[in-house]
């Protein structure tokens, strides 16, 4: 006789699905196909999107926010049904707050080929079952095409900033270059094009989870079980990449995790906090959103098409601070400092001071409010109008 296991099994994806707690999310549906850059093109479309504050009687107070590859549209607010972990940019957004909800009206997107809501590999394709690995390839491009639909749908012709890092940065980026007369000013802290590092990272990743004898090819969704030793693997190889060699030293250093003994089959605490991560991750993540949004930010090129990385730079109107992480290994301040000299009114890139690498950008929100506050001036107040945006039906059909 099996004896139960006394944690429960993770589920075979850990996708938002129809039927689960909605929590804060909106629905925008895009009421045609969208073309996609690298050919052929999404049937159907829908982003889950969460908003806060009102959106101004002259639609000038609107912010975009962009979440990074793990991320979601719940970027304020606490955990909660529908919501696995509270807002990840929760101290920036919120009445007083840098993006002040009193005074700014604040969308935060789900992205195209996530897993939190918006059309992905663990949605339903024109089978009825879920795309799995049948779901197109998407660019940044492709993403940002369908976040300017819900713009439209939700009356906003400009952006009083957009505002990413990492994943998110590429499509601030984009929405500059692509529509540079929709974005008054711009914060990112990203790179002009993925490199070869960045490329070989996400490869070990999704090579991970291709490798899984689960992955099934992508078709995992309904089989009762999925990749999660290959997501697992994933989430381990990108988290060291996300912090810098200082932190994990000083962290953890050469200490083994509890009484376990790493000289007889038991684990150093670096290895228990890698584990901790990837098992957090396997219970809110889809791996086929992981592979599909890896590739997506492989993809990444704002010169591709464009007559190079410098050209594409100087379409950028917008009010920009570029900002770098003094200790990201993973996208070295050169590559922010590329940014800068490349975008005409730019200053150099600021230095955020940080021992957490790549995630500093989320977790040293001080340093963060600081820059959103050079770029947004508070303005005086102004009484929203009464009819923004009101409380929708579960979806919100675009505008034609």
């Amino acid at each position: 006789m099996t004896t139960p296991s006394p944690v429960p099994l993770p589920p075979a994806s850990g996708a938002w699905r129809e039927g689960d707690p909605p929590g804060r999310r909106r629905w925008h549906v895009r009421g045609r196909p969208l073309a996609l850059e690298a050919g052929g093109e999404l049937p159907d479309v829908r982003l889950a999107f969460e908003t806060w504050g009102r959106l101004a009687s002259d639609r000038r107070n609107a912010v975009l926010v962009l979440h990074a590859l793990t991320g979601d549209s719940h970027a304020a607010g606490p955990a909660g049904p529908g919501h696995p972990t509270a807002g990840w940019w929760d101290a920036l957004i919120g009445p007083g707050r840098a993006l002040d909800t009193d005074r700014y009206f604040v969308v935060a997107p789900n992205v195209l080929g996530g897993c939190q809501g918006s059309t992905g590999p663990a949605s339903a394709g024109p089978s009825g079952r879920a795309w799995g690995g049948d779901f197109p390839f998407l660019t940044p491009r492709d993403q940002v095409a369908a976040e300017v639909g819900l713009a439209d749908a939700l009356g906003i012709d400009r952006w009083a900033l957009v505002v990413g890092g990492s994943m998110g940065g590429m499509r601030a980026l984009e929405w500059a270059v692509t529509h540079p007369e929709r974005t008054d000013a711009l914060l990112l802290a990203t790179a002009a094009a993925a490199s070869a590092e960045q490329i070989a990272w996400s490869g070990l990743q999704t090579h991970a989870i291709r490798s899984d004898p689960a992955w099934r090819g992508g078709h995992y969704h309904h089989t009762g079980s999925g990749p999660d030793a290959g997501l697992g693997r994933a989430r381990r190889i990108a988290q060291v990449t996300y912090r810098s060699e200082p932190e994990l030293q000083a962290r953890f250093g050469r200490s083994p995790q509890g009484t376990e003994d790493p000289w007889g089959g038991g684990r150093y605490q670096v290895e228990s906090y890698l584990d901790h991560h990837a098992a957090k991750l396997v219970r809110r993540f889809d791996a086929g959103s992981y592979v599909v949004l890896s590739e997506a930010m492989n993809a990444h090129d704002v010169g591709r098409g464009r007559g190079g990385v410098r050209a594409a730079l100087r379409r950028v109107r917008a009010r920009t601070l570029v900002a770098a992480v003094d200790s990201d290994r993973l996208y070295p301040p050169s590559q922010q400092a590329e940014l800068a000299a490349g975008i005409t009114g730019a200053d150099a890139s600021r230095v955020i001071g940080s021992p957490y690498g790549h995630d500093g950008f989320l977790i040293e929100t001080d340093q963060v409010a600081a820059l959103v506050r050079e770029l947004l001036p508070a303005p005086a107040r102004r009484e929203p109008q009464s009819s923004a945006f009101p409380t929708p039906s579960p979806l919100s059909q675009e505008h034609s």
